[in-house]
């Protein structure tokens, strides 16, 4: 069995030829996507598509980005995300349509076991999954193995550590859910600021 073969079941599996490569080449596509000039919008859009696995219509990434292996993402539809998103993409990380992604935010596929006599066996990798319309908001970590549900919105500085429901506010570290959206939402978008006293 492969290091690959053994990190996509979910077993402890360390670096090789193979993942070192698949690095290498996605790591280049990187610093020539992070030094493109800010007006060449069309060639830094059409540069995901070589990075990444799926790349839906109307996505943009600020500059810089960070990711490991690129061809494991999947970003849909009309998602934005501010500077400095580092993926630590060893393995599956789906990123739903019209997802907000603050800056400094990490989606992180990958960890170590715990036991020091163990950290030295390699490193253990699961899928992250985001549902559509989810925020994410700055500095937020999103560690293996965690789904956040359809709209939901994760506060500045969260640490998720665990699954995330739909159509919830939940901020912390850990992360934990504060209280569903509801009909307050739909009439306040910032504290005591309504949406119909807007000029």
């Amino acid at each position: 069995m492969t290091e690959q073969e053994r990190m996509k079941q979910g077993y402890v599996w360390q670096d090789d030829d193979e993942n070192m490569s698949l690095q290498a080449h996605t790591k280049a596509l990187v610093r020539e996507f992070n030094s493109m000039p800010p007006e060449d919008m069309e060639g830094r859009e059409a540069l995901l598509h070589d990075i990444f696995g799926k790349v839906g219509k109307n996505v943009w990434i600020t500059p810089p980005l960070t990711a490991a292996v690129g061809k494991y993402v999947s970003i849909g539809d009309g998602t934005y995300s501010n500077m400095n998103l580092t993926l630590i993409d060893d393995w599956k990380i789906t990123i739903g349509k019209n997802v907000l992604i603050g800056p400094n935010v990490t989606l992180c596929t990958t960890g170590h076991p715990i036991d020091p006599e163990h950290q030295g066996d390699g490193m253990y990798s699961f899928p992250i999954t985001i549902g559509d319309n989810v925020w994410l908001g700055a500095n937020v970590v999103v560690l293996p193995d965690v789904t956040i549900g359809e709209n939901s919105v994760i506060g500045a500085g969260s640490v998720v550590t665990k699954d995330i429901p739909a159509n919830c506010i939940a901020f912390g570290s850990p992360c934990k859910v504060y209280r569903e959206i509801n009909e307050h939402d739909k009439e306040y978008y910032f504290k005591n600021h309504r949406f119909d006293e807007q000029p």
